[in-house]
């Protein structure tokens, strides 16, 4: 990848944390059991985020959530009840996550006083039917950066939708985690470069205490 030195400008830029609620963090829960094959790398790409939000929070960036919360849906009507539907619309009714303890944000994710969190997601991209675009549009917000889980799935749709809407997107590329290390790979080596660019922990962090740093394109 090329190596080019860029500045996020603080007053054009949102963090948008995706899903860093229990039914991921929880290592107890069915989706980090079932589901996250390669354990030590996610676990790095939360302490990584982690890092990000303290640091984000202590320097003033805008902090957005972005979770999905099914919690005033229990028989997941949005998604049909999983009848007749394919994809994540059946497998999310069929697992019976995101309408309980599982949609709670965890720490230290919790959103804070200021921070904005996402209503009304009704598909994989987090910009999908949600508050996330007004958002960013009544606050002149016109990039990106994105955190959280899975690359290959959640982070990918958001990434592609906000490429397509016009707006500027960064992954932060060990702060986000796939279910594997080689579908986190191939969303970096072949669909990043064509939506976004990458950025690692490292110089997202200097980015948000106001240096400048070598991004990945």
């Amino acid at each position: 990848m090329m190596q080019t030195a860029t500045n996020i400008d603080k007053q054009r830029t949102a963090l948008v944390f995706i899903e860093f609620q229990n039914e991921w963090l929880n290592e107890h829960g069915p989706l980090f059991q079932k589901l996250v094959v390669d354990k030590a790398p996610f676990r790095q790409a939360v302490s990584n985020a982690a890092r990000i939000v303290e640091t984000a929070r202590a320097e003033g960036w805008t902090v957005v959530h972005a979770g999905l919360d099914l919690r005033a849906d229990p028989h997941y009507r949005l998604f049909a009840g999983g009848d007749n539907v394919l994809g994540l619309r059946a497998a999310i009714p069929r697992a019976g996550t995101w309408t309980g303890q599982g949609a709670e944000f965890a720490p230290p994710f919790v959103p804070q006083a200021g921070e904005f969190v996402v209503q009304g997601r009704s598909g994989a991209s987090v910009l999908k039917n949600s508050t996330l675009d007004p958002f960013l549009r009544n606050n002149r917000i016109d990039t990106l950066v994105l955190l959280g889980f899975a690359t290959h799935v959640c982070v990918e749709s958001t990434l592609r939708e906000a490429h397509d809407m016009g707006l500027n997107c960064w992954l932060a590329t060990d702060a986000c985690a796939a279910f594997s290390q080689a579908q986190h790979d191939h969303v970096l080596q072949h669909v990043l470069h064509h939506f976004g660019a990458g950025i690692d922990t490292q110089g997202l962090l200097r980015q948000l205490q106001g240096e400048a740093a070598a991004c990945s394109f």
